[in-house]
């Protein structure tokens, strides 16, 4: 008798590939601790029973090829478990490439092809012949040469998929479908317009009665709570992704003849899903930065009284609604005269020398701004740090650097926690609503009356005996409309920088729910996004960091007043 049992191959490939996804990645980061903890039999262990099970699951799928290196492989492990071959550097330089060669065998063994790509088979010819003499220097070398140390000066290599450096621990875990989270999330947002609607239209009808409004406020509280869970479900651990950089700091120091090992801290920190998706690459350009620029050869630290290996610091804590992910290393420092050097050719600023140290160091993040003698696989063309800038800025976050000379260099990034819903702060110009994100707000003030009137779109006010540059967004935003008789001042800081913003009307707090603009409205300058507002009209959502350095780029200077360093006072 025939069972009639239909099987969903495709859900269990899925599966798989995440299971294995999870498994290589466990295998990696104890390859990267092993090198260094060489008698730690535990990590072996983690090692080799990945192995285990990945040759077990492949051989149940009919997946022979990669049932047959994941058994060459287990072979080499067990003679490192029983002390055949020692643990060295070569040792695990080859267990790595057998990993990054698992890592790109299994999406094409699961999409039906059946034979090994060239590189692998003879990566499984070399461990299924003479596992020693696959550890030899000569064979390593060729390794090396082959793909690794290249591609990590990309910024590829460990850890490259999005989706490895997304997956939190499966300890206590369960899988979601991410469609669904967002379709959640989505609803979630809708539901929070609608509710803002009810209410205007119930306060404006104060008649309609008390339970009403008691009934709207219920729903509101219902809101909140779904809102707050749907954030709860889409958090993950920042540890997982961070683990992941061991095997990149490994491979960059490697390339650049350099000893450097990471440190982390904080990995209990949680994030959303969509933030991470995004970090990957600004990390990986932090650490390729610091490895190239900070970190000194082991012969240079040894000569100033250092460890030879140098120390990557990498922490994650929370700060009210955002998270702060900091990079510190303890190398030699930035090289202000080098940076006022590229400064005064590049001629991004005048008279860089004139600038304190915090405006300089700001500088690393322009655009072709590099302080690299000469251009290597690693750095030296100037796009590393802009690129850093950039996406952070994407993610509505802010990036900013502090350094001491022989000491090191610390790189601070600040994201909010979710990039769905934000506190933002309502102001009116003219007809239009704009938000700005309340952690950028610092104070709200009056214009001073003799201020008020004028059609000039910039100024300099007296702010308790210091100068506060401000814009009219009327004018910089080329709003309509004559200006009112009372206009107020948002004072907005962002990294280094405070100015004011000029409006007619303040709002005040409101909670934002982000709506992406359109493909066409994407790269428009000093917008970071939209949302829906009670009375169903679209409010600009505005990009704070970028609007600055956009009226600073453009104006230079603001009529008779301070010049651009005055302008970049530091935020309190």
């Amino acid at each position: 008798m025939t069972l009639g049992i239909d099987i969903d191959f495709a859900a269990i490939m899925r599966t798989f590939s995440a299971e294995s996804d999870e498994i290589i990645s466990e295998m990696e980061q104890a390859a990267v601790a092993l090198e260094s903890q060489p008698q730690d039999d535990k990590l072996l262990e983690i090692i080799f029973r990945g192995a285990h099970t990945l040759k077990g699951n492949a051989g149940s799928l009919g997946l022979a090829r990669v049932a047959e290196f994941t058994h060459a492989l287990e072979d080499l492990l067990q003679r490192f478990r029983n002390g055949a071959l020692a643990v060295t550097r070569q040792g695990i330089s080859l267990l790595l490439r057998c990993i990054d060669a698992l890592r790109e065998m299994l999406p094409a063994a699961i999409a039906g092809t059946a034979e090994l790509q060239a590189e692998h088979a003879v990566l499984l010819k070399q461990l299924a012949t003479s596992v020693a003499d696959a550890i030899q220097p000569q064979f390593h070398r060729a390794l090396q040469t082959e793909s690794k140390a290249g591609r990590m000066a990309d910024g590829e290599g460990a850890g490259r998929r999005s989706e490895d450096a997304a997956m939190p621990e499966r300890s206590g875990t369960i899988r979601v479908d991410i469609q669904k989270l967002d379709r959640m999330l989505n609803l979630a947002g809708e539901i929070t317009i609608a509710q803002g609607r009810l209410r205007q239209v119930l306060e404006d009808k104060t008649r309609v009665g008390k339970d009403a409004l008691e009934a709207q406020a219920h729903l509101e509280r219902l809101s909140l709570d779904m809102q707050e869970q749907v954030m709860k479900i889409r958090m993950v651990p920042v540890g997982p992704i961070f683990r992941h950089y061991n095997r990149t700091v490994r491979e960059i120091a490697l390339a650049a003849g350099k000893e450097a090992r990471l440190v982390i801290e904080g990995e209990e920190a949680e994030i959303d899903l969509s933030v991470v998706e995004h970090l990957k690459d600004p990390l990986t350009h932090m650490i390729r930065n610091a490895i190239d620029h900070g970190i000194e050869t082991p012969e240079k630290r040894r000569s100033a009284g250092k460890d030879p290996c140098g120390l990557l610091l990498l922490k994650a804590l929370h700060e009210g609604g955002s998270i702060v992910i900091q990079l510190i290393d303890d190398g030699a420092g930035l090289n202000l005269q080098r940076i006022i050097t590229c400064a005064k050719e590049k001629g991004v600023v005048p008279e860089p020398e004139k600038l304190p140290d915090q405006l300089l160091y700001r500088l690393i993040f322009e655009p072709g701004f590099s302080t690299a003698q000469a251009i290597t696989d690693l750095s030296g063309r100037g796009v590393g740090m802009d690129v850093v800038r950039r996406n952070i800025e994407a993610l509505r976050g802010s990036v900013t650097v502090d350094s001491e000379p022989g000491k090191g260099t610390r790189l601070n990034i600040r994201l909010p926690l979710t990039l769905a819903i934000i506190d933002g702060f309502g102001v009116g110009v003219g007809e239009e609503t704009l938000i700005l994100p309340l952690h950028s707000v610092c104070e709200c003030l009056t214009l001073p009356a003799d201020e008020r009137g004028s059609e000039v779109g910039q100024g300099v006010i007296n702010l308790r005996g210091e100068p506060l540059p401000y814009v009219r967004l009327r004018q910089w935003l080329g709003l309509s409309g004559p200006c009112p008789a009372r206009e107020n001042i948002v004072v907005v800081a962002s990294e280094q920088m405070k100015a004011g913003f000029a409006v007619d009307v303040l709002y005040g707090p409101r909670q934002t729910v982000i709506k992406p603009l359109g493909k066409q409205f994407r790269d428009l300058p000093g917008i970071a996004g939209s949302a829906i507002l009670g009375n169903g009209r679209v409010a600009l959502i505005l990009d704070v960091p970028g609007l600055l350095r956009g009226v600073i780029r453009v104006s230079g200077k603001f009529g008779n007043g301070p010049d651009t360093a005055k302008f970049f006072e530091p935020a309190i």
